[in-house]
Parts: C-alpha cells; sequence; structure tokens
C-alpha cells in the first residue's frame, strides 16, 4: 500500500485533525493541572489555619514550615512563605469546599492571588471569580475590570428593558449595560464635539470593546442609512452576540436631553427594518452622555416603546481639562520614540557646550 502523499487534501485533513486533537487535550490536562494545584493549595492553607487556631502558633510556623518543604521537596516551586501566606489567606477567604471546588479552582492561581489582594469582600471576590470563569478573562484583564470597579457598574444603566423587552432577553440586556462607562484610555477636551469622541473611541476599538463587555461584535461607524429618500448615519453600531440584536451607540459630549431619545427611536425603527434579520432580537440603544438628570431620564423612559438605555461616561479624572487632547497619543509618543535615532544624531553633531557657560 502507497504511503499518503504529505501535500495531499486527505493527508492534510488528517493531519489537522490530528493537530486539534492534541491541541484540545493539551488544553484539558492544563486545566486538570491547574484544578489539581488550586485544591492542593487551599487544602494546605486549611490545614495551616486549623492548627494555627488550634495549636495557638503564630505567623513564624509559616516561615518553619517553607523551609522544611523546600528540603522535603527542592523540585517543586510555590512553596515560599510568601506563597504559604497565600494558600492560608486563599483558605480562609473560601471557606465553603463546595464552591472551592466547582468554581475557584476553575481559576488559575495567579488570578485567585489578585482576587485576593484586591477584594475584600465575600460578594465582590464571588462575583469577579463567576465573571471570570464566564468571559476567560486574562489575569490582566481581571486586573484591569477590578480597578475600574465593575462590579458597582455592571447593569446600572437606566434602561426601560423590563417593558420593551420579554424575558429572558430583558434581564440579559439590562446586565450588559453598565453606568458610568469607563473611557480613561480617551483623552479629550471639554470642548469636543460627538464626531470626535466617535473617531477618538475607533481610534481605541481594543479597549472600547473591552470596556463594552463579551458579545460585542463592531458592525461601523458612521453607519449609512437611507429613510424616506434621506441620508442618516449611525455614530456606532454594533451586534451582540449572546443577545442576537443590533447595538445602536451615541455618545454624546453634552449632558442628556429628552431630544436624544427621540433620535434615538428612530434610528432604532430604521435598523429594525432595514437590517435586522427575521431571526434577530429587537435592536438595542444606548445613549452615552457626559452626565444625566434621573428625574430627566425617568420621564424620558416611561413612555419609550423601544429598547433604549442611558448610560454616563467618565474620562480621566486626574488630568485637567486644559490638558486633555494636548498630551500625545501611544502612537505619537511610539513615533517620537522610534525617531529618537535621528535626534542622537543631531546631539552628536551639535558644537560642544562651553563649560562656562553650565550653571551650578
Amino acid at each position: 500500500m502507497t504511503l499518503p502523499l504529505a501535500n495531499s487534501n486527505e493527508y492534510q485533513s488528517l493531519l489537522s485533525s490530528v493537530g486539534q486533537r492534541i491541541q484540545e487535550a493539551q488544553v484539558r490536562a492544563g486545566l486538570a493541572v491547574n484544578r489539581e494545584l488550586v485544591l492542593l493549595y487551599w487544602s494546605v492553607g486549611r490545614e495551616i489555619l486549623a492548627r494555627q487556631q488550634a495549636e495557638g502558633w503564630d505567623a513564624k510556623v509559616i516561615d518553619s514550615l517553607a523551609q522544611d518543604l523546600h528540603r522535603s521537596f527542592p523540585e517543586m516551586q510555590g512553596l515560599s512563605p510568601r506563597n504559604l501566606q497565600y494558600m492560608r489567606a486563599f483558605a480562609e477567604a473560601w471557606p465553603d469546599e463546595a464552591i472551592v471546588q466547582q468554581l475557584v479552582a476553575q481559576i488559575p492561581w495567579g488570578h485567585n492571588v489578585r482576587i485576593l489582594d484586591r477584594l475584600k469582600s465575600p460578594e465582590e471576590r464571588l462575583w469577579y471569580a463567576q465573571q471570570t470563569v464566564a468571559n476567560g478573562w486574562s489575569r490582566n484583564v481581571l486586573v484591569l475590570q477590578i480597578e475600574s470597579g465593575l462590579y458597582r457598574r455592571q447593569g446600572r444603566a437606566a434602561t426601560n428593558f423590563h417593558r420593551a423587552l420579554p424575558n429572558p432577553q430583558s434581564d440579559l440586556a439590562q446586565q450588559i449595560l453598565k453606568d458610568p462607562y469607563n473611557f480613561d484610555f480617551l483623552t479629550l477636551s471639554s470642548e469636543a464635539r460627538e464626531r470626535d469622541m466617535g473617531r477618538a473611541l475607533l481610534d481605541h476599538i481594543r479597549e472600547f470593546l473591552l470596556e463594552l463587555g463579551t458579545g460585542f461584535a463592531f458592525v461601523g461607524s458612521q453607519y449609512p442609512l437611507e429613510v424616506g429618500g434621506q441620508d442618516y448615519r449611525i455614530a456606532l453600531l454594533f451586534y451582540h452576540l449572546r443577545l442576537r440584536a443590533f447595538i445602536v451607540i451615541e455618545p454624546k459630549t453634552s449632558p442628556f436631553k429628552p431630544e436624544d431619545a427621540g433620535k434615538m427611536n428612530f434610528y432604532l425603527s430604521a435598523v429594525d427594518d432595514l437590517l435586522k434579520h427575521h431571526s434577530d432580537q429587537p435592536s438595542i440603544g444606548l445613549t452615552l452622555s457626559k452626565s444625566k438628570n434621573q428625574i430627566i431620564v425617568e420621564y424620558t423612559l416611561r413612555d419609550t416603546v423601544k429598547p433604549t438605555g442611558i448610560g454616563d461616561f467618565r474620562l480621566l479624572e486626574e488630568l485637567p481639562d486644559r490638558l486633555k487632547g494636548s498630551l500625545p497619543s501611544i502612537e505619537e509618543l511610539e513615533a517620537e520614540l522610534s525617531s529618537g535615532e535621528d535626534l542622537s544624531e543631531e546631539i552628536r553633531a551639535a558644537p560642544p557646550m562651553d563649560p562656562g557657560s553650565q550653571s551650578g
């Protein structure tokens, strides 16, 4: 029997199939190893905690234990006094073994350490652990979400979803919206216009999508619609994969006004008629304003039929308005750094400084 040709379609298909199986097995093995490691650390921490409470030992026992364990297992990492302290804190933070087995053990140890370090409330720790598992957050993304206070912002936007959408669509839609949205990655002055803000969000689309959350797929900016022979443009158009619905986002650099809802209602009707597939759910609107009056928002949403959310956004608070927009962007800084060689040549070519002109 002849061997298959390495470049044949059949052989390449076999190679791809086997490679995919190996990768899947490696992922499962990695998850299993992580799970066992986290469970080991939890059990060690629980044992240390119980013995300290029973025997009245102080923190010095952890230093002794770390030294003796290192002598017994010299090839094993993670047995430092610092990590043993984390194991003890980990067991103290998660006393319920069922939660550790079902949830926390699915998170890498480094993630668990960040949650321990940065959060004190059991409710917040549990929420961030659940979101990490559900969204597959990396360690850096987890830290970013904690620092941005996502727990306090998620699901807080003012909406009419309980009336405009059926369950469970209304609950899911409510949970994907925040208030306020954190746009600290932008440098905009207080005089910036909506078009400037939309352009700035596109320039930082990765950070913008991260702030919007899991499931948002970018469709277009200044998306054109023709209605009644006239041209209109949606500032930002997204599609949400879990909601199976278009999301129309209109950023406003001024405080929210009731007429903003009328404009959004018009856009949602047009998107439902011109873009929405028959299997899609009703399109959802989100107006992001610089600020809002809660009473005006409540009056506006009271009789609004289309699914509409209203939220605020915040920019970098520590930066004065007079400096926003005047600072260089990341791209501009990179361009400056890349031109450093030319600058060095200019410095080397400059005439030597007269020692007598130096001060001090």
